[in-house]
């Protein structure tokens, strides 16, 4: 009997240090942070991943990639940061040099950091394009003309930023313009779509992709001479509590059946 007792002990001990390190792994909560532009595709592709690893919660969060960067350098918990342009990853990355780094914060692991993927900047139009735009040199002389309202993001949004570009690239005066009641800003790409989709606006710029899950018309799409590449590099944070995991679903995001996913509302994959 003692026997039996015994053996009844040891597995009953096994048992419960199998379902401990069974509730452990699933205790993994992966906070990512990244661009509003990829709340669709990342959220699809975040259940796709819990599905194969139900070891692992992840928790977005989705804002422009400014706000996001503030939010890390003020102390908020992430584990992967995707940010819509290299400045906002630069800024956070000590091994850049001090014009692209000035406050010297060393918050991301650099040694995996990547390029994701490639978006365009999209000029796009309310259903029906009352104004009748159809190219990028028409928003700058409907501009100029006046009598429009454009939607844009503030200065501190990668896609604003972009467009501010696209302004001296036709040598536009925002100050000018935003002056004469020409520019409704966004907090974000989303709001920025918003506008243009509720009609609120004659135009606005934003991401193809936003555009493709907003169902907008898109008139023209920017070259390179314009604004230069929108490219989204990605990379683990330094305060990451779960850097193994984080490490494993950049790895999932660079992988050719997530970047079907990417590809089908308009991303390049790079990886």
């Amino acid at each position: 009997m003692k026997r039996w007792i015994s053996l009844f002990l040891v597995l009953a001990l096994v048992c419960a240090g199998l379902c401990g390190c069974q509730a452990k792994s699933k205790d993994v909560e992966l906070t990512v942070f990244a661009a509003a532009s990829l709340t669709e595709t990342l959220t699809e592709l975040g259940e796709q991943y819990h599905q194969a690893h139900p070891e692992v919660t992840i928790r977005f969060n989705f804002d422009s990639s400014g706000t996001l960067k503030t939010q890390l350098q003020e102390g908020a918990d992430c584990d992967l940061f995707l940010s819509a342009a290299q400045k906002q990853m630069n800024q956070l990355d000590i091994t850049c040099d001090e014009e692209k780094n000035p406050d010297r914060l060393d918050l991301i692991d650099h040694d995996t950091r990547v390029d994701l993927l490639e978006n365009k900047v999209a000029l796009v139009v309310p259903e029906g394009n009352p104004k009748g735009l159809a190219s990028f040199d028409d928003m700058a002389r409907a501009l100029q003309a006046g009598g429009v309202l454009m939607a844009m993001g503030n200065a501190d949004v990668p896609v604003g930023q972009y467009t501010e570009k696209i302004f001296a690239y036709y040598g536009l005066d925002q100050a000018a313009l935003e002056g004469a009641g020409l520019i409704s800003y966004g907090s974000n790409v989303k709001e920025v779509t918003s506008q243009v989709a509720e009609a609120a606006v004659d135009f606005g710029v934003v991401y193809q992709t936003d555009a493709f899950s907003a169902g907008l018309t898109v008139a023209d799409t920017a070259t390179k001479e314009m604004c230069g590449q929108v490219i989204y590099p990605a990379a683990v944070t330094k305060t990451s509590q779960n850097a193994e995991a984080a490490r494993d679903f950049l790895s999932f995001l660079s992988t050719p059946e997530a970047g079907e996913v990417f590809a089908r509302v308009g991303f390049t994959p790079l990886g």
